[in-house]
């Protein structure tokens, strides 16, 4: 769900190593050949206060920053990254003569690609592309209703759009969640495709667990997409539907949406889930307890991996909370009434320091339809999740791993136990030598966790990096489009309108 601080904050990844165009060189330098895979910060910028830095993209071509800025007035902030230790503001994009906030922005090939909502956010908005060299309009085109986050498919010839297409405050007008794609070389035409043709799935999918809750809404209403990430062949795209708690698949080639992937629930009644659920509890206490997460991603990543792909997500979780309608609830809440089987009164439940303080959803837990809750279902998976790519199936799960690591590291927020906690936001890949690497932001915990992923199936944990306030977009620039001929990290943060720069060593 779209989130204002008081803007849109979107996330964009380059999802892989090979999302960074090989064929392009940049003149920097030429990269070592044993690099190292430790990161350590080198610079950063300060582009304003809360909401000026959401997201960035980095050209090669140009060796220039683009930024997301919506602090004041709805922008693009231009930065030269030639000398990564010392960046330097040139200058910015309007993008109000195109529409409402800019929400997202993409580079390939010199060009830059942003996604700008409408002015009123239910109506279709736009993608708009420049020239990185002189910033003139390429083109700009339609697209769906708020479109959340945009990107191009590895080989340049496409662009796609997550349209999330959020009601209105008072829930009166909801808009079909869509995804738009752009074809580069005709023309820049665009197909929006929507999920109008899994209805007749609604009932087998929900027993999966999908979500489709809103009220009034159809399901293609319903659905909300969020965030895309596109194969190395450019022929699958992955897209999170994060408030329905699934991932879609789309055949680019078709231009069909294939499948749709529930996600399931997380167990926090096992040793390796225990999590800190209650911010009154006097510190950082990691227990089991009788609550389930909906995974909820955010942030979407995808590796090959010997004809099986991987998808990555970072398990956020978002509720519906509007004016006109909210799911959301305290467990303490006079109208949440507890099962006696599940929970027993031996424990009181409801006190702060127990569940009382935590979150939950009131679309899910009255599995026998007779008005109490015998199940506790909260937002997110404090988690990030590696999957099958072919069949959705889960391979591996983070467990609590990512609020220990936080903790160590004094950054676990513990005013936000009852809600999600470190909260993974943001992923992204990328590949050092023959060693790939995930990269996961967490916005409350203001960090980055490095992993070794090289077997994707047994990620190593190597190295926490301590980020600004609320990392927001990560993108990882491989040594050979560097300008120095080392990778960089680049982690934008929204709350603070920080980009922070890491580099190897």
């Amino acid at each position: 769900m779209k989130k204002f601080y008081p803007v849109a904050a979107i996330i964009l990844v380059m999802f892989s190593c090979n999302k960074i165009d090989l064929r392009v060189n940049n003149g920097g330098s030429h990269p070592s050949e044993k690099e190292s895979t430790t990161f350590t910060e080198i610079g950063s910028i300060d582009l304003g206060e809360e909401g000026a830095s959401e997201i960035s993209a980095y050209d090669p071509l140009t060796k220039r920053l683009f930024v997301v800025n919506n602090a004041d007035v709805s922008k693009i902030d231009v930065v030269d990254l030639s000398n990564p230790a010392s960046p330097i503001y040139i200058s910015s994009i309007q993008v109000a003569p195109f529409g409402g906030f800019v929400n997202s922005v993409a580079v390939s090939e010199g060009k830059l690609a942003a996604a700008v909502e409408s002015t009123t956010k239910t109506n279709n908005g736009k993608a708009v592309i420049f020239n990185t060299t002189d910033y003139s309009v390429i083109a700009s085109v339609n697209v769906g209703a708020l479109p959340d986050m945009i990107t191009w498919s590895p080989d340049g010839e496409l662009i796609v759009t997550a349209n999330e297409g959020e009601p209105n405050d008072d829930y009166t007008i909801d808009p079909i969640g869509t995804v738009s794609i752009i074809n580069v070389k005709n023309n820049y035409a665009v197909n929006t495709l929507d999920f109008s043709s899994f209805a007749s799935q609604q009932s087998s999918l929900m027993a999966r667990g999908l979500r489709i809750f809103g009220p009034g809404a159809n399901f293609a209403q319903d659905i909300e997409p969020e965030y895309v990430a596109i194969s190395a062949n450019s022929k699958t795209a992955y897209v999170t539907l994060q408030e329905n708690n699934a991932v879609a698949t789309i055949d680019l080639k078709k231009q069909t949406i294939t499948d749709i992937f529930p996600l399931g629930f997380k167990n926090y009644n096992v040793p390796a889930n225990a999590m800190d659920l209650s911010d009154k509890d006097g510190g950082i206490q990691f227990n089991t307890w009788p609550v389930r997460g909906m995974y909820q991603p955010d942030g979407i990543a995808v590796i090959p991996g010997n004809g099986t792909p991987f998808f990555f997500t970072a398990n956020e979780g978002d509720a519906r909370d509007y004016d006109g309608y909210s799911e959301q609830v305290r467990v303490k809440d006079a109208s949440i009434i507890l099962d006696p089987v599940a929970f027993p009164s031996t424990i009181n439940w409801k006190d702060d320091a127990i569940l009382g303080r935590l979150n939950i959803t009131t679309t899910l837990g009255d599995t026998d339809g007779d008005g109490d809750y015998d199940e506790l279902y909260s937002y997110g998976a404090r988690s990030f999740s590696i999957w099958n790519g072919n069949t959705g199936e889960q391979v591996y799960d983070s467990g609590n791993e990512v609020d220990r690591i936080a903790a160590d590291n004094g950054a676990y927020p513990d005013s936000r136990s009852d809600d999600k906690g470190s909260e993974p936001e943001g992923v992204t890949i990328g590949r050092i030598g023959n060693t790939n690497l995930l990269f996961i932001g967490t916005e409350r915990a203001n960090g980055i966790l490095v992993y070794d992923i090289t077997n994707p199936t047994k990620p190593r944990f190597m190295q926490w990096l301590t980020a600004g306030e609320g990392p927001e977009g990560l993108q990882f620039v491989e040594a050979g489009m560097s300008p120095t001929g080392k990778s960089l990290l680049l982690v934008s943060n929204e709350k603070n309108g920080v980009v922070k720069i890491y580099s190897t060593l």
